[in-house]
């Protein structure tokens, strides 16, 4: 492993922050905030290059997993979640592992991030395979459990990335394709919930939202395979009939109704 310069410990560019009123302490976050989509933008090529070598495995029956500990490991969570209410995929096609399991989703587990063989026993509780493709998720680039799984899923033949925010760091070397996201120094020293877990937001959200686009699960611009399951999102779906076949809105939510779906409706109407 070769030496790298550990971004997310260096010192805050803001100092005395207890001596600022609210407005300026706000006004200071977000000029650091602003500093997150350009880094992350310098990354789109290395995100479609991941998307790229995912969508084949996908379409075979290949699973995505996010692998992380704390705010990373959440994130992955998050992401996960969103895609069947969304998008209308089973839940086990998009899956989120947090160092500690599910009672870390809330609370911290002492010490569990710093086993580098959890992550692959927890991954084999779904029986996992060579179509399937793991991602690492850990700000620091540095953490055991990430590490440890992100090293056997690519030793074992799985295609693996690692979202870090440091490059040079053993996740970037470690994964077969580093996505390194340079946001500088955090606001508060060391808190990589800041501006590292933005951005790591915003590239769980490229990743699955371009994937779900490459693998039909938008027509247009339209989520037409979203679960209805509230009636926000029946009404949603209602109007997206409307615009799409003309109808009033009463025609069009019956339609929604008899066939289940925006898609169904309209392989069926139009």
């Amino acid at each position: 492993m070769s030496q790298f310069k550990k971004i997310t410990e260096q010192a805050s560019l803001h100092d005395n922050l207890e001596d600022l009123d609210a407005v300026s302490l706000l006004q200071k976050i977000n000029e650091e905030d602003q500093k997150v989509a350009p880094a992350v933008a310098a990354c789109i090529p290395e995100i479609s290059r991941l998307v790229k070598a995912l969508e084949p495995r996908f379409l075979s029956g290949g699973r995505l997993f996010y692998i992380g500990a704390g705010t990373s490991g959440r994130l992955g969570i998050l992401d996960a979640s969103e895609i069947p209410p969304t998008y209308g995929m089973p839940h086990d096609r998009v899956i989120g592992l947090i160092a500690g399991g599910d009672r870390a989703i809330r609370k911290a587990v002492e010490h569990a991030e710093d086993d580098t063989q959890q992550a692959w026993k927890d991954l084999g509780e779904y029986e996992i395979g060579p179509t399937d493709t793991v991602v690492g998720i850990a700000a620091s680039g540095t953490t055991p459990y990430v590490l440890g799984g992100i090293r056997k899923a690519r030793s074992e033949g799985l295609l693996t990335a690692g979202i870090t925010n440091n490059p040079g760091s053993p996740l970037a070397e470690a994964a077969e394709i580093p996505i390194a996201v340079d946001v500088g120094p955090e606001f508060i020293t060391g808190s990589t919930r800041m501006k590292s877990g933005t951005s790591q937001k915003l590239v769980l959200n490229m990743i699955s939202t371009a994937l779900m686009v490459r693998v039909g699960r938008v027509r247009g611009n339209k989520m037409v395979h979203m679960q209805l399951s509230n009636n926000k999102l029946i009404d949603r779906g209602t109007r997206y009939l409307m615009e799409s076949l003309g109808l009033e809105y009463e025609a069009a939510g019956e339609a929604l109704k008899r066939y289940g779906s925006v898609q169904k409706a309209l392989e069926a109407l139009k």
